[in-house]
């Protein structure tokens, strides 16, 4: 199961509408609230940082509020709520000229000189991607903690071409959940557990997880994860905000820490589904001509014909039931709902190959960024040295789980090898022509539909990751074939959010984006975090745990 998931103060100033668009309101409807009286109030998010990234750029547009106020209110809010209060420790590092920043970017303004749609916006990366700002890049690793590059990976360069500040590095899964088959989603060495806002002892997932808790306890606007397997999708499920994988390839992946080269990308987790597609409209650099945002509007669903995935709904009652409503929304949407029960044949071994895929491009990948890397501030320059080092290291490197995905990948032939070649060819012909490609065709569909994932377990630092034997949703297809794919809140379980997956073929990204939106706009079932200490914070929950007698 470990491969499968891949992959981190009130400012009292109210908002009115939204720019670039007339975007709705994505408040959660009382319906999908708990009782207020559960809620940590102290820790929610309050004026312009609880609004999502249009309503922050609808502030500093009309100046409401200038980007050195917004920064320092984000900066006050780390300091309450990640580094004490419930203490998320879902940042890493912050970046030392942040302010500095946002003060030329105030001035550039007041002279009329916007860089773009995202002046003064600050945005949190993780802690995987490079930035040439003085912040590490150190995937959670001690290895890493000084791998200070000078670099922006196309991505950065491009949220700063558009004025988008960097406001820090977030936590993660360590190597992006790719170190152990005992792993737990959210932990690094350097950062520690990242929790989840919505009920803290529950899984964040990962490898983003810090991403996904950042931007829904409003710690940012917008965050940048990433994924090869799961990794944007899984924490957006678990923390409730929007995430979007994109096509590989859309956003370059230079100067982002690798694992495998057929499947990763960079993806936005956002609150919005338009705040998703004002981030892609700068991250995604190799199609410069192309607004994701353009089509976004609420009747884009009208006549769609949308396939059903009910082969990978999963078999959770609850998910059932919010799978059942979102059904609901799309046809009041205007949706063809088409059900597609039959789930396509895969070859034998075809998990195995799948997994052996990211071994060796992980062994490749790694081994060719860690000698890109300056030898001032990284001593290993290679897989089998830092396998190394961790060892020498074991007392925090290993102090939870050990690294046998390293072991295993060191262990893998080149990529010119027989093995991968047939591999890569069947996987992705399983998951391309024979898999998504044939789905949208045989049923005349324009995309397809599932559950994002489970509700999230509880954090286990004994047994790592312990996730339901059925997984719903159809991602790993997704993140294998390399294809667009976008979860979108569906509401929640005992406070614990659950979302839907729009999944497309090659390129579809704008597409699977109207889609999504158009749902989204239709039903509105974002939760807004509780910060709830466990399950036991919900009162019928805690007399159910008592027992009858002693609850009487």
């Amino acid at each position: 199961m470990k491969h499968l998931l891949v992959c981190a103060v009130a400012a009292g100033i109210s908002i009115s509408g939204c720019s670039p668009s007339t975007e709705s309101s994505v408040m959660t409807p009382q319906s999908n609230i708990l009782q207020p009286e559960l809620a940590e109030t102290d820790f929610r998010a309050k004026g312009i940082i609880a609004g999502s990234l249009p309503e922050v750029i609808n502030a500093l547009n009309t100046g409401k509020i200038s980007s050195q106020a917004l920064v320092k209110l984000y900066i006050e809010r780390i300091e309450k709520i990640d580094k004490n209060g419930p203490k998320l420790q879902s940042i890493l590092a912050l970046n030392p000229d942040v302010l500095a920043i946002a003060q030329k970017l105030d001035k550039q303004r007041a002279a009329g000189e916007i860089i773009g749609p995202l002046h003064g916006v600050p945005v949190l990366l993780k802690d995987n991607i490079e930035t040439k700002d003085r912040i590490a890049t150190t995937a959670g690793a001690l290895a890493l903690k000084d791998n200070i590059t000078g670099r922006d990976s196309p991505l950065v360069a491009g949220l700063r071409a558009q004025g988008a500040i960097i406001l820090g590095k977030t936590n993660l899964s360590q190597w992006a959940n790719f170190r152990s088959e005992g792993s737990m989603s959210g932990w690094s060495a350097l950062g520690g557990q990242v929790k989840n806002p919505h009920m803290l002892d529950r899984n964040p997932c990962g490898s983003s997880s810090g991403s996904g808790a950042a931007t829904a306890a409003s710690l940012a606007a917008a965050s940048v994860g990433t994924e090869t397997n799961g990794s944007v999708i899984c924490p957006s499920n678990a923390n409730g905000i929007v995430g979007f994988k994109p096509t590989v390839g859309i956003v370059p992946q230079q100067y982002i820490i690798p694992i495998s080269v057929s499947q990763d990308t960079a993806g936005t987790m956002t609150k919005t589904v338009m705040g998703a597609a004002l981030m892609m409209n700068a991250m995604a650099t190799t199609t410069p001509n192309t607004d994701y945002s353009a089509g976004l509007t609420k009747d884009a669903l009208k006549g769609v014909r949308v396939g059903v995935l009910n082969f990978a709904k999963g078999d959770s009652a609850p998910i059932l039931e919010h799978f059942k409503t979102a059904l609901s929304d799309l046809k009041d949407a205007g949706a063809i709902l088409v059900d597609i029960d039959e789930r396509p044949e895969t070859p034998n071994n075809f998990g195995g190959m799948s997994y052996d895929i990211l071994k060796y491009e992980f062994k490749d990948g790694l081994n060719t960024y860690l000698a890109s890397t300056s030898p001032a501030q990284v001593s290993t320059r290679n897989l089998q040295q830092l396998i190394d080092f961790n060892e020498a290291h074991k007392e925090i490197e290993l102090a939870l789980f050990d690294q046998s995905i390293f072991v295993a990948s060191q262990a893998m032939d080149s990529l010119e090898s027989e093995e991968y070649q047939t591999a890569i060819q069947i996987v992705q012909t399983s998951t391309r022509q024979e898999g998504i490609d044939r789905l949208l065709q045989e049923h005349n569909v324009q995309v397809l539909l599932a559950p994002s994932g489970p509700t999230v377990p509880i954090v286990d630092p004994i047994n790592g990751d312990v996730w339901p034997n059925s997984w719903p949703g159809y991602g790993s297809h997704a993140a294998r074939a390399g294809y667009p794919h976008v979860s979108v809140p569906m509401g929640g379980i005992h406070g614990i959010s659950v979302s839907l997956s729009f999944i497309g073929g090659e390129n579809a990204d704008a597409e699977i984006l109207t889609y999504a939106y158009a749902y989204e706009q239709h039903s509105l079932r974002r939760l807004e975090p509780q910060y709830l200490k466990n399950a036991q914070a919900i009162p019928f929950i805690a007399d159910a745990m008592k027992g009858y007698k002693a609850a009487n």
